[in-house]
């Protein structure tokens, strides 16, 4: 079996430059795409992603890993640009994934043109996977990862606190950081949480094939999310796949400690389910 190679992009993005690794095995021919897209706090680094990508790309499949531009997160996987992050919005993650499908079809991601294109989300990651495949014909296979099922994710409470002071803190628990959240998400989910961010919604449009995964004991997102996006979903489109008593991450650590059996059953269904819809 042949060793995927990995190169390293970046390109800009909506708050800042994209980066971007591809590993894959064959850079000659036009093969499927796998992106990677990581969570609220998440980056392409994180503890399983790596583990993902390689072993997509050992399937045969060129592994997209990103870094949204408001990630804040440098190559060196640390928070170096909060600023970034403060401003970042559910919509400009959006726009990243435009300008990221369409550097990866103009073939300059060390690529040719991909023969097809899946994508895979973890958390706030697995819900805007659900907005880009309800509107992107081009993605032929959708995977979610403990996916959020809609964008207003906080309290009256902490909205209006949020409100009156300017910002929302909150704790990187890898880097005991304090990273401030401006009001910015607040004017985009409310100006379009009912539109373009109806994840929901998006569901419902969705033809590709979906494998929806989740842990009955996920203590971030809740297992009514997924239940939510599976009654959303067109029938047949939908694979799920539940691990009892297991939580967020499928006991996967950052930086990373090795496979569990429930993370093991995880990457094996992924790679089978795009294996399976990409051509």
């Amino acid at each position: 079996m042949a060793t995927p190679v990995l190169e390293k992009f970046s390109f800009p993005g909506a708050l800042g430059q994209i980066l971007v690794d591809v590993r894959a095995t064959d850079r000659r021919a036009a093969i499927p795409a796998v992106i990677i897209l990581h969570g609220f706090k998440g980056f392409k680094d994180w503890g399983m992603f790596p583990p993902l990508a390689e072993r997509l790309a050992r399937s045969g499949f060129a592994a997209v890993s990103i870094n949204v531009s408001g990630s804040g997160v440098d190559d060196e996987g640390q928070p170096a640009w909060p600023d970034r992050f403060a401003h970042n919005t559910f919509s400009a993650e959006q726009a990243d994934l435009d300008r990221l499908l369409a550097e990866l079809d103009a073939g300059r991601l060390g690529l040719p043109r991909p023969s097809s294109v899946g994508i895979v989300g973890h958390s706030r990651g697995g819900g805007m996977a659900v907005l880009f495949a309800g509107r992107t014909p081009r993605i032929g296979a959708l995977a979610t990862w403990a996916a959020i099922a809609h964008v207003r994710r906080w309290s009256p409470t902490q909205v209006e606190s949020w409100r009156r002071t300017g910002r929302f803190d909150v704790v990187n628990t890898r880097t005991g950081q304090v990273q401030a959240v401006y009001p910015d998400v607040l004017d985009d989910v409310d100006a379009h949480a009912d539109s373009v961010l109806d994840i929901p919604a998006a569901a419902g449009r969705i033809e590709a094939p979906w494998l929806l995964v989740h842990g009955s004991a996920d203590e971030a997102v809740p297992l009514a999310e997924a239940e939510r996006l599976a009654a959303a979903a067109r029938p047949g489109v939908v694979d799920r796949l539940t691990l009892p008593g297991t939580g967020h991450t499928f006991g996967a650590m950052h930086p990373f400690a090795g496979m569990n059996p429930n993370l093991e059953q995880v990457f094996n269904r992924t790679v089978a389910h795009f294996g399976r819809a990409l051509r």
